[in-house]
């Protein structure tokens, strides 16, 4: 099977309705493209408000039968016979989660996952929002194909790319908010690329990126979004990008079932041995 995937990149405001208007556009534009499946960033409809510890901000989520923001893409996905992963604040009970719904092309909500890995930290103060994700790492039966998912933080970890590819993945995508870096004296960005390349190449099996651009403040904190959302191909090959300030849409076509061949050719899946891998749970603490 063939199909197109498309990263989106774009700058986001406190204003709800016009920022998923925004991401709307964008999708429309993919459409237009010819993709199937469109990748928007993380948590698009709202300023990133995880740089500081606001109670205010727990007023933003939304349960998931109840979502405007899904209730809307849903129908943006039937409109466009496009994928949609919706990445959102979702409120269930009394906790909070990163989550993602996937939306398959006639509209219809596919599953939730839940972010597996909640990172801390000057400007990323996402344990002081979200429990740790409950779902397990999900892969999804798409009209285009299976599709794996990750959020942000769960880039950084080969356990997550590893399971989805298990799991039957054929693409893996992960909507992202990552931008300057305080605590650092070097630009992170290459290290944050060439980590997900490597899943690629590791996995045979493309990897899609989304990351949002602009500079956002909230109270004595500010960020510079790095933006920089690509596509790279089964070989860690970077096919599509886009640059620190961009706004817009790139996209790629992928023929599934020649990098299945490819996959399985290589013998790397084959030949793993999970009987030797145990000693990695020797170091779970």
């Amino acid at each position: 099977m063939k199909i197109k995937v498309a990263i989106t990149q774009m700058s986001c405001s406190s204003n709800y309705d016009e920022n998923i208007s925004k991401a709307e556009k964008l999708v429309e534009e993919a459409a237009k493209k010819g993709a199937n499946i469109i990748l928007l960033q993380e948590l698009f409809s709202n300023l990133y408000f995880c740089q500081v510890e606001d109670y205010d901000k727990f007023a933003l989520a939304e349960e998931r039968e109840k979502s405007p923001l899904i209730k809307h893409l849903k129908a943006v996905a039937k409109k466009y016979g496009v994928v949609l992963p919706i990445s959102f604040f979702e409120k269930s009970g009394t906790n909070y989660f990163n989550s993602l719904v996937m939306i398959d092309a006639d509209g219809k909500d596919l599953g939730l996952y839940r972010k597996t890995h909640i990172p801390t930290g000057q400007c990323y103060e996402e344990k002081f929002y979200f429990s740790p994700g409950d779902t397990g790492f999900k892969v999804f039966k798409t009209k285009f194909g299976r599709v794996g998912i990750g959020i942000c933080w769960d880039q950084w970890f080969p356990e997550t790319a590893r399971i989805l590819a298990l799991e039957g993945a054929e693409i893996i995508l992960y909507p992202t908010a990552i931008g300057s870096e305080p605590v650092l004296v070097r630009d992170s960005m290459p290290h944050w690329r060439n980590t997900m390349c490597g899943h690629a190449a590791a996995n045979i099996i493309p990897v899609c990126a989304s990351n949002r651009v602009g500079k956002e403040v909230a109270g004595d904190s500010s960020m510079v979004f790095q933006g920089y959302s690509f596509i790279a191909n089964q070989y860690g090959e970077v096919v599509e990008e886009m640059d620190r300030k961009e706004e817009g849409v790139k996209v790629h076509e992928f023929d599934l079932e020649e990098i299945d061949k490819e996959r399985v050719s290589w013998g790397v899946f084959r030949d793993r041995r999970p009987e030797c891998y145990g000693k990695i749970k020797k170091y779970s603490k």
